[in-house]
């Protein structure tokens, strides 16, 4: 008889598997994602003060375990990470306002804005060349432990991999999201360009996923946390 404990570890076993097989193509081509119905995008509100890091030259923390979490988020070994991609405050002269984000994808870097010049810096994982949105979008909404589903063009083109999932991934550690989804409009149109969490952190600095911004889960919950809804995004 199967206790409760094996029945979890079965679980937890199970996310991981279906995380490992969707780290190619869990974030598609701008055409080709499906969301969740979105909900109404707050006006654009004055931003709050942005919170500051240490400075660049000071030594990175080591991502914690994140507590009050609906899922487990381990502490992030943050020795896997290269230097470059360690969330850290940099100089960063802009016109940009405060609290303004800057995807550069061909840098593999995410620029949240501060006064005075500088900006916070994270590594981020990149789509291929050609597959992902650019230009000025605003943040619609943002959401913890998103859903995820295959499209259905997804379903068709790859029914081994995605006819398992016509129903949906639920949130959770095996979900390709995961902790967070940040989506972008322009316009008032659906971009379907995210910025989202990753299980992968490998996957930081590369040209992996199939057209998204991936983050590490920790920096993609610090993002979330000192963002509102209605803030401007610039996709370079």
């Amino acid at each position: 008889m199967i206790d409760e404990t094996d029945r979890q570890t079965r679980s937890v076993l199970t996310a991981l598997a279906l995380l490992a097989c969707m780290g190619l193509g869990a974030c598609a081509t701008t055409s080709e994602m499906t969301v969740p119905p979105p909900q109404v995008a707050a006006a654009l509100e004055p931003l709050p003060a942005v919170v500051e890091e240490p400075s660049a030259s000071a030594t990175p923390p080591r991502h914690g375990p994140r507590q009050n979490e609906r899922f487990p988020v381990p502490a992030e070994d943050l020795a896997r990470v290269p230097q470059k991609y360690q969330r850290q405050l940099v100089d960063f002269p802009t016109e940009h306002a405060p609290g303004t984000i800057v995807v550069d994808p061909n840098d593999r870097v995410l620029y949240l804005v501060q006064a005075d010049g500088k900006a916070l810096r994270y590594g981020v994982g990149v789509g291929a060349a050609g597959r992902g949105f650019s230009g000025t979008s605003d943040l619609a909404y943002k959401q913890e432990w998103p859903r995820w589903r295959p499209t259905d063009s997804m379903i068709a083109r790859a029914p081994e991999r995605y006819k398992q999932h016509e129903n949906g991934v639920e949130g959770g550690p095996g979900n390709p999201l995961g902790a967070r989804a940040l989506y972008l409009f322009k316009d008032g149109k659906d971009t379907y360009y995210r910025i989202h969490g990753t299980n992968q952190p490998g996957s930081i600095g590369k040209a992996v996923s199939a057209g998204c911004i991936r983050m590490l889960n920790h920096d993609v919950i610090d993002l979330y946390e000192r963002v509102r809804t209605g803030a401007k995004v610039v996709v370079l």
